[in-house]
C-alpha cells in the first residue's frame, strides 16, 4: 500500500500544525498582520504567563518590520485605541509609524492620541528611542504642537494629570507657538514659568476655569472649596490634592461621570465621602445634605443609570472590573448598583444566531493578570480567567440555550451535581461561580469532545472558544496532535460540523477569542473559523456578524477602519 499519510484525499480539511507554541503544544502561526493585530488588541508591555514585556516589545517590533502596509498600521493604530480600548499599544504603532509614514501619522495622531494619557505614552516612547530615532522629530514635533494649540482647556488641564513624562515636559521639548494670549498664558502656567515670562500675556489672560481652579487650590476653608467646586467643571484628580476634607469629597464626587466614579469608589471610600455630612448650609445649597444615604444614593443612582447605560454601550466587562476592586467596606448598595448595571449592560450584548457551545479556559495560565504583572500596585484584579467567565456568562445570558464547557486538563460538568449555571442568575455571581473551576494544565479539544458526546442530538450554531489558547496537552498526552499532524481541536471540530450539518445546521462556526498576545492558535483561519484577540466589548460584535454569515475576519475587521 502507499503511504496513507503522503497520498491522503485531497477533500481532507485538516492542515497540519507546523508550529508549537509558548507550552510547548502544536499549534497554527498567525500571519504578521494577524499577529500584529493580536498584540495591538491584547498586549500590554506587561508581564503574562508565557511571555515577559522585553519579549513583547521585541516581537511588536520585527513583526512592525514584517508588516510592508503603512495604511494597516495607520488602521490598526485606531482599532486598538478606539475599538480595543488599548492604550500602550496604539501608542506603539503611532511612533513607529512616525519613522514610516508622516502624512498617515498626521492623518491619524489625533484619534489616537484621544486623550493626555495616551499622548504622555506617545511621548515617552518617543523618547526612548525604542522605536528608531531618539526625541522628537520635526514631522513628531508638528503633531504635538497642534494637538497642544487646538486642545480645549479642560483637555489640556487634564493632560496636566500625571508625571514622568509630565505635560510641562511635552510642552517644554515640543515648543508650541500660542495663537493668543489666552493660550500664551495657559502655557506659561502649565510650564510653571514665572507671570513675566508670559508676556505680553498676564494673569488675567487666563482662562477662567484656570482662574477657578487657582481659587480653589487658594480657599482657606472646606466650606469655600466647595462652593467653588459646585461650578468648576474640570477632572476630579485636579481637585483631590487640595481637597480640605470629607466635605469637598463629596462635591469631587459630584464632579465625577459614571466612569470615574465607577474607577474611584475605594477613593472615595478612603476620603470619608461616603459618611453622614454635618447639614450646614453650603451643603443645603448644593444638595446633598440629610441623611447616611445622601452620597451613597446618589452614587449608586449614577452607576446604575438605565438610560446612560444603553446610551453608551457599555458591556459588562467595566462593571465586574469595578466589583472585584471594590473594598469589602464600600456600602452594599454601591455594590448592588454594580450589580445593576452588569445586568442592564447585558442588553448591549448582542444576541447570536442560535445557542453555541462555550469553551471556558479555566487551565492555570490563565490566572495571570490579564493585562499583564506590571508589579506592586500595578496589576489588575482581573485575570483571564475572570475575563473569559464573563465573556461565557454574557452571552449564556443572551443566549440561554448555549451550553457552557470550563475545561483544563477535564471538562467540568457544570450541569452535574457541582455548581449549577442558571443563565437567570446575576451576570457577576455567574461570572465569578465559573471562574472557579479547573487550574491544572491545557487541553483546548476538551469541549468539542463534550460537545461531540454529550451534545451530539442538539443543533448548534457553532462553538466559541475563550482561552489564552496554549494548549499542550490532547487526550491526555503531552505535546500530542490529532489526526493528519492537526490539532486536537480541528481533528474535533471536523467531527462538531459534519454532526451539525446533518442536523440541519448548514454552515457552523468556530470562533476563537484569544486574551493574551502570544501569535499562534489552534485552529488556522479559515471561512468557518474566526481567530480574534481582545477583551473589549468590540470583540462581541465581531463574533455576533461572524455568526450572522458575515466572512469578516479580524484583519478584514480591521482594514475596514475608515481613516
Amino acid at each position: 500500500m502507499a503511504n496513507k499519510s503522503l497520498f491522503q484525499s485531497i477533500t481532507n480539511n485538516l492542515a497540519r500544525a507546523t508550529v508549537v507554541n509558548e507550552a510547548g503544544g502544536p499549534a497554527y502561526k498567525y500571519a504578521p498582520k494577524h499577529t500584529l493585530a493580536q498584540m495591538a488588541a491584547t498586549g500590554t508591555f506587561g508581564n503574562a504567563f508565557y511571555t515577559s514585556a522585553q519579549t513583547q516589545l521585541g516581537e511588536m517590533r520585527k513583526l512592525i518590520d514584517q508588516v510592508d502596509d503603512n495604511e494597516f498600521l495607520a488602521k490598526l493604530a485606531v482599532y486598538s485605541r478606539e475599538r480595543a480600548c488599548m492604550k500602550d499599544m496604539p501608542a506603539a504603532l503611532l511612533v513607529a509609524l512616525s519613522t514610516r509614514d508622516t502624512k498617515l501619522m498626521h492623518q491619524v495622531f489625533d484619534r489616537v492620541a484621544d486623550n493626555g494619557r495616551v499622548l504622555r505614552t506617545v511621548f515617552q516612547m518617543t523618547r526612548s528611542g525604542q522605536f528608531g530615532r531618539k526625541g522628537l522629530s520635526s514631522s513628531l514635533q508638528r503633531a504635538f504642537q497642534r494637538w497642544l494649540n487646538n486642545a480645549s482647556v479642560g483637555k489640556l488641564l487634564s493632560a496636566s494629570i500625571g508625571n514622568d513624562p509630565s505635560l510641562r515636559d511635552i510642552l517644554r521639548m515640543a515648543r508650541p507657538t500660542p495663537k493668543d494670549d489666552a493660550r500664551r498664558a495657559l502655557f506659561g502656567w502649565l510650564t510653571d514659568k514665572p507671570v513675566d515670562k508670559w508676556a505680553p500675556a498676564t494673569e488675567t489672560d487666563l482662562p477662567a476655569t484656570v482662574q477657578a481652579l487657582i481659587a480653589y487650590r487658594g480657599a482657606d476653608t472646606a466650606e469655600a472649596q466647595t462652593l467653588i467646586a459646585g461650578d468648576l467643571q474640570v477632572r476630579w484628580d485636579l481637585l483631590a490634592d487640595a481637597a480640605k476634607g470629607p466635605l469637598v469629597w463629596k462635591a469631587i464626587a459630584r464632579q465625577m461621570g459614571p466612569q470615574a466614579l465607577r474607577m474611584n469608589l475605594n477613593t472615595l471610600l478612603r476620603h470619608d465621602a461616603f459618611k453622614k455630612p454635618k447639614a450646614t448650609g453650603v451643603l443645603r445649597v448644593l444638595g446633598f445634605a440629610g441623611t447616611d444615604n445622601a452620597m451613597i444614593d446618589y452614587v449608586a443612582g449614577q452607576l446604575a443609570d438605565h438610560d446612560a447605560i444603553a446610551r453608551s454601550r457599555q458591556f459588562p466587562y467595566q462593571f465586574l472590573a469595578a466589583y472585584m476592586n471594590a473594598s469589602d467596606e464600600v456600602p452594599s448598595k454601591i455594590k448592588t448598583a454594580l450589580h445593576d448595571a452588569a445586568e442592564i449592560a447585558c442588553g448591549n450584548v448582542p444576541k447570536l444566531p442560535g445557542p453555541v457551545i462555550i469553551g471556558l479556559d479555566t487551565s492555570g495560565s490563565m490566572g495571570c493578570a490579564v493585562t499583564g504583572n506590571r508589579g506592586r500596585g500595578g496589576t489588575s484584579k482581573m485575570r483571564c480567567v475572570d475575563v473569559a467567565a464573563l465573556f461565557a456568562a454574557a452571552i449564556l445570558r443572551r443566549n440561554p440555550d448555549s451550553v457552557v464547557i470550563p475545561f483544563d486538563t477535564r471538562a467540568y460538568n457544570v450541569d452535574g451535581k457541582g455548581a449549577k449555571v442558571d443563565p437567570s442568575d446575576s451576570i457577576l455571581s455567574l461570572s465569578a461561580r465559573l471562574s472557579k473551576y479547573g487550574g491544572g494544565g491545557t487541553d483546548c479539544s476538551l469541549p468539542f469532545v463534550e460537545a461531540n458526546k454529550r451534545y451530539s442530538k442538539q443543533r448548534f450554531a457553532g462553538i466559541v472558544l475563550v482561552s489564552d489558547n496554549e494548549s499542550w496537552i490532547d487526550s491526555g498526552r503531552a505535546f500530542g496532535y490529532g489526526r493528519n499532524g492537526s490539532t486536537g481541536v480541528m481533528t474535533q471540530w471536523e467531527q462538531f460540523k459534519k454532526t451539525q450539518q446533518k442536523l440541519g445546521i448548514a454552515d457552523p462556526k468556530l470562533v476563537c477569542i484569544d486574551l493574551q498576545p502570544y501569535g499562534t492558535s489552534q485552529a488556522p483561519e479559515r471561512d468557518d473559523i474566526l481567530n480574534i484577540g481582545g477583551f473589549s466589548d468590540a470583540v462581541f460584535n465581531v463574533v455576533s456578524s461572524f455568526l450572522e454569515g458575515d466572512a469578516s475576519h479580524f484583519v478584514r475587521e480591521v482594514e475596514s477602519v475608515e481613516l
